[in-house]
C-alpha cells in the first residue's frame, strides 16, 4: 500500500508562489504516473497536472499550463508542482494521486486510473 504525504500548501496573495512536495511511501514510486487535483468548495476534484515517471512526459490543465511545473526526484521519492502567479481562481484543496499503471497512454486526467491519493494540501491565494 503507497502512502503519499503531501506538503507546502499555504495563504499566498494573488501574483505569488508556492511549491507542493508529495512524498511517496516506496521506491516502486519511481514507475508510476503521478499527478496532482485540486477540488474548491462546492466542486468536483479536477485534473490540474502529471508526469509519467518513465519518461517525464508532462501534462497540464489549460487554466495553470505556463505557471505551474510539476517535476519529480525518484532519489526522494517525491513529485513537486511549483506554482507560480497564483490567482484567486487557484483556491483549492490540492491532492496528490499516483496511477499504478506506469505505460498508460494520455491523457491521464480521469480521477478513477488514480490508485492512491493523499490527504491534500489547502492553498489560499488572496486577491
Amino acid at each position: 500500500q503507497v502512502q503519499l504525504v503531501e506538503s507546502g500548501g499555504g495563504v499566498v496573495q494573488a501574483g505569488g508562489s508556492l511549491r507542493l512536495s508529495c512524498t511517496a511511501s516506496e521506491r516502486t514510486f519511481s514507475s508510476y504516473i503521478m499527478a496532482w487535483f485540486r477540488q474548491a468548495p462546492g466542486k468536483g476534484r479536477e485534473f490540474v497536472a502529471a508526469i509519467r515517471s518513465i519518461d517525464d512526459i508532462a501534462e497540464y490543465v489549460d487554466s495553470v499550463r505556463g505557471r505551474f511545473t510539476i517535476s519529480r526526484d525518484s532519489a526522494k521519492n517525491t513529485v513537486y508542482l511549483q506554482m507560480d502567479s497564483l490567482k484567486p481562481e487557484d483556491t483549492a484543496v490540492y491532492y496528490c494521486a499516483a496511477d499504478s499503471i506506469a505505460f498508460r497512454l494520455r491523457p491521464w486526467r480521469n480521477v478513477k486510473d488514480y490508485d492512491y491519493w493523499g490527504q491534500g494540501t489547502q492553498v489560499t491565494v488572496s486577491s
